[in-house]
């Protein structure tokens, strides 16, 4: 305290005034008049009044810049923005300093940046291979926002792929469960980082994401979560490269271990569907980027939806990365006849969506057709019904949440979606197409860009399918794609 420095004294004999170095003294005692460095001063009204409220609003600015950094000020996102990967290095220890953004007086407080987690404890799976963790941090506005929609977006997502939600939450403008893997300190750490980043740069993550975690039992981390601050030279418009650079640091022995261990996919879906709050659920992987408008135009058919066992078809497309990210469908078409879409995996992988019936989804962008008055409204209906389901059959859909699960012996890739789908298919559900919404994928797929790992992960899945298919007949004593008959 610097006594013999007091500052301005309010009136009504307070005791505290504000020093030079920021700090609050005691005042010297005097009830009558306002005294500045302890010598007596006659004042008018009005100039008491000018003394006081000038103190109190300095002091406000004061504690209101102290410390902010302009790293924190969000950039806005345009809509179709292809993300790119770029930051400096987060701070290793944690910082004295408080961020403050300039955009608003009411900041996060670090907090509630900070994962809500005890590593000790958590929620084992069936076969106690990994440890699960229910909103380790939920967005501001996502339980009233659960409270006013009738879906929610369901996503799960690895470290190196998180950025693919920026894009996603900026168009998606209703709730959003998100499921995290994270194996050992390293990724954890880089994930907690990255964390901070999302929430303080992107206001419709911060508001409507909750976020889940997954880790392997033979892959915990060895320390609790840790509070981080964003670095000076942080850059809000660059999710990717921020991404990226915390990614390369992670040690080659944790990358090679990642390669050799399969990717929970299923236990990641069931857990981020699972945490969503609504009747419906939109189940998606993290890099499906929705429609503008999705979320109201589903919203509302929703409403008038009245089936239990309907699983709603978003179409998917593949889009070239040098377009833009398509306004409307009939935006998408076109680039389509142009060769800058087509439907997901459509060259890796036709039978993945093939059901779907694209030639027909693209036939109401014509004048002329039943469907055309909707489109161009941009309300959203059902354009046709899966009549010729396929096993293999991997749609994004949106289901009421009573449908069955994702079966969680299906790790990695092969056999994790279609599954489920082909489950839900003997169990009855019919698959119904809707217009005009629809989902993207940034890249056009080829073979090549396959890894050779990914063929073996599949082989190894098809013999726990051999065994899944005959417990599902003998669930709903039904087998209306001969399954069981063809394996005899």
């Amino acid at each position: 305290m610097y006594g013999d420095q007091c500052g301005v004294r309010g009136l009504g004999g307070s005791n505290f005034a504000r020093t030079n170095s920021g700090e609050f003294c005691l005042a010297c005692q005097h009830t009558s008049m306002i005294q500045l460095g302890c010598r007596p001063w006659n004042l008018s009204l009005v100039s008491v009044i000018i003394l006081a409220f000038s103190n109190m609003l300095l002091t406000f600015f004061l504690l209101q810049s102290e410390n902010c950094r302009s790293g924190d000020v969000s950039h806005p996102l345009e809509a179709n923005l292809f993300t790119e990967w770029n930051l400096g290095s987060f701070a290793q220890d944690v910082p004295t300093s408080r961020p403050c953004s300039v955009r608003s007086y009411q900041t996060v407080p670090d907090e509630e940046d900070t994962l809500m987690i005890d590593i000790r404890r958590g929620r084992w799976d069936a076969r106690r291979l990994f440890k699960t963790f229910d909103a380790v941090l939920t967005g501001s506005g996502f339980s009233s926002l659960s409270e006013s929609h009738l879906v929610s977006l369901a996503t799960q997502s690895s470290v190196e792929k998180l950025h693919s939600i920026v894009q996603v939450a900026h168009h998606w403008t209703g709730p959003i469960s998100v499921a995290l893997y994270a194996a050992g300190d390293e990724e954890f750490d880089v994930l907690q980082k990255y964390l901070v980043y999302l929430r303080k740069c992107y206001p419709p993550i911060r508001d409507r994401v909750l976020f889940s975690l997954l880790m392997p039992k033979d892959r915990m981390p060895t320390k609790q979560p840790r509070r981080y601050e964003l670095p000076e030279d942080v850059d809000c418009v660059k999710p990717e490269a921020t991404l990226q650079q915390l990614v390369s640091r992670i040690s080659s022995q944790q990358t090679a271990w990642r390669v050799q261990n399969t990717y929970p996919q299923n236990h990641l879906r069931n857990l981020a569907r699972k945490n969503c709050q609504t009747d419906y659920v939109f189940l998606t992987d993290v890099d499906i980027v929705p429609s503008f408008n999705l979320t109201q135009g589903l919203n509302e058919f929703l409403k008038s939806a009245n089936c239990d066992k309907c699983a709603y078809v978003i179409p998917t497309y593949e889009l070239d990365t040098r377009v833009r990210f398509p306004y409307n469908k009939s935006e998408l078409v076109r680039i389509a006849e142009k060769g800058l879409a087509r439907p997901f995996h459509q060259k890796v992988f036709i039978h993945n969506q093939f059901a779907t019936n694209f030639t027909r989804w693209v036939q109401d962008v014509k004048p002329g057709n039943k469907g055309y008055a909707y489109v161009n409204k941009g309300k959203v209906y059902v354009c046709h019904d899966v009549t010729n389901f396929e096993f293999l059959y991997e749609p994004f859909y949106v289901a009421k949440d009573i449908a069955p699960s994702h079966d969680e012996r299906f790790m990695g890739y092969g056999y994790t979606r279609n599954t489920q789908v082909y489950e839900m298919y003997v169990a009855g559900y019919q698959f119904k197409v809707l217009s005009p919404i629809f989902t993207g994928h940034w890249g056009l797929q080829t073979k090549k860009g396959r890894p050779a790992w990914r063929e073996k992960q599949n082989n190894f899945n098809r013999k726990h399918f051999d065994v899944f298919k005959k417990e599902v007949f003998a669930r709903y004593m039904r087998d209306p794609l001969k399954m069981v008959k063809k394996s005899r």
